[in-house]
This record gives C-alpha cells, sequence and structure tokens, in this order.
C-alpha cells in the first residue's frame, strides 16, 4: 500500500468513527423531541425533566465530534471533498445541539405549564407538529448517510408545512387570549413552544442543506420556501 492510499484509508476510518458519532447524537435528540412533546402534552413532570438531565450528553457529543473533527483536519491535512465532509460534520453536530436545546426548553416550560389550566388541544396540537419536525429531521440524518440530495431537497420543501402549522397555532393561542385574560400565561409559554418546534424544522432544513452542499458542492440556488410568519414575539430570545 503506497502512502497516499495509507492516508486514505486513515481518514476513511476517523471519518467513519466520527459519523458514528453524528448518528449517535442524532438519535438522542430525536429521543429528546419525542420525549420533550409526549411530557407536554400528558403533563410528564418527570419525563420533561429526563430530557432536561439528558440534554448534556447530546451536548458533550458535539464537543467530542467537533475535537475529532479539529484532529482529524490537522493529522489528515483533507482537501477539497474530504474537507467539505468534515465541515458537513461539524456543521450537522452544531444544528443537533441547538435541536437538543429546543427540546430542552419545551421540558422546561413544561414544568411551568403543569401548574397552570390547560389549553385545550394545544399539547396534542405541538405534539404533532414535533412529530412532524422529529420526521423531517430524521429525514435529514438518513440523506446525510445515503449521501442523497434528492430527499435532502424533500426536507427543505417540507419546512413550509411546519411553518404553516406554527401560524395556525398561534391564531389558536391569540384566541384564547382574547376569549379569557387568564389564558395570557399559559399561552405565552406554548408560544415560545411552538416557536421553538419551529426553528427545530429550520435546523433539519439546515442540514439537509449541508448534504445537498456535500453532495452536489454547492449549496441550494433557490431560496429556502418560508411561510409569512405571523408577528408576535418573535423577536425575543430564549436562553
Amino acid at each position: 500500500m503506497n502512502r497516499d492510499k495509507h492516508i486514505s484509508s486513515a481518514f476513511d476510518r476517523d471519518l467513519e468513527t466520527i459519523q458514528a458519532l453524528v448518528v449517535k447524537m442524532g438519535g438522542m435528540v430525536e429521543a429528546a423531541i419525542t420525549d420533550a412533546s409526549t411530557a407536554l402534552d400528558t403533563r410528564d413532570e418527570e419525563l420533561a425533566e429526563e430530557v432536561r438531565r439528558r440534554d448534556k450528553a447530546i451536548d458533550a457529543l458535539e464537543v467530542q465530534i467537533n475535537e475529532d473533527a479539529a484532529r482529524l483536519i490537522a493529522l489528515r491535512a483533507p482537501t477539497a471533498t474530504d474537507l467539505r465532509m468534515v465541515l458537513a460534520v461539524i456543521k450537522i453536530s452544531a444544528s443537533l445541539e441547538r435541536v437538543g436545546d429546543y427540546a430542552k426548553n419545551m421540558a422546561k416550560r413544561t414544568s411551568v405549564l403543569s401548574q397552570m389550566p390547560a389549553i385545550e388541544g394545544a399539547g396534542m396540537a405541538l405534539r404533532r407538529m414535533s412529530t412532524a419536525v422529529n420526521k423531517m429531521l430524521q429525514d435529514a440524518l438518513d440523506s446525510y448517510i445515503r449521501r442523497d440530495a434528492d430527499l435532502a431537497q424533500d426536507v427543505r420543501q417540507r419546512d413550509l408545512e411546519v411553518d404553516q402549522m406554527y401560524n395556525a397555532l398561534f391564531r389558536e393561542f391569540l384566541t384564547h387570549m382574547m376569549e379569557d385574560p387568564r389564558n395570557i400565561t399559559s399561552c405565552m409559554h406554548l408560544h415560545f413552544i411552538a416557536k421553538n418546534v419551529e426553528r427545530m424544522g429550520d435546523h433539519a432544513t439546515s442540514i439537509s442543506e449541508q448534504v445537498v452542499y456535500l453532495v452536489t458542492g454547492e449549496l441550494p440556488d433557490e431560496a429556502r420556501p418560508k411561510s409569512n410568519s405571523v408577528p408576535m414575539v418573535d423577536t425575543i430570545q430564549e436562553g
């Protein structure tokens, strides 16, 4: 085996190890979304607390992926397509970490909402929206594993449906607040959760765009389809 082949083989092994961590991280994030939305719908504070605890492991995986990717770049000095693969791994893990944070935020607010009167249908509606986003995330990760640009493009298109679900929920919460001012606090918390779920969809879309770039060498040239967002408190940041 000549030196170039040896370096290429070592790079492939190292990259496969890192990609396995990305897949593991993706599975943990998918579980966090499912459990956080279930906890919200069923008012299960113990499950919500478990989601919050598990976020530390997701954060730790991102750190490990970044360290391993940096080491791979330093040791193997990848160029062109190989470098693109390593950079894609870093960006995908960052998106997964943010989605995990949004699931954690959902769990945080579940503990507060469980002490308030329920808003009829809100938990189930947010669970449906979370399920749609989770499917986007699963398909985005599958498109990465399979290097499937067509599936990645399909994920991008589906983000519009999530935006529409968010807008519909916003209007529903607004109606509840106008009908009874006592619903305002609950609906504000629910709106933050809905906005977090909508942003999860944005990150799933970002992952799919990285896949398109990885496969084709170019980012999607058409603008990402977006539904007009209804005005509210979207500019308020949540920690």
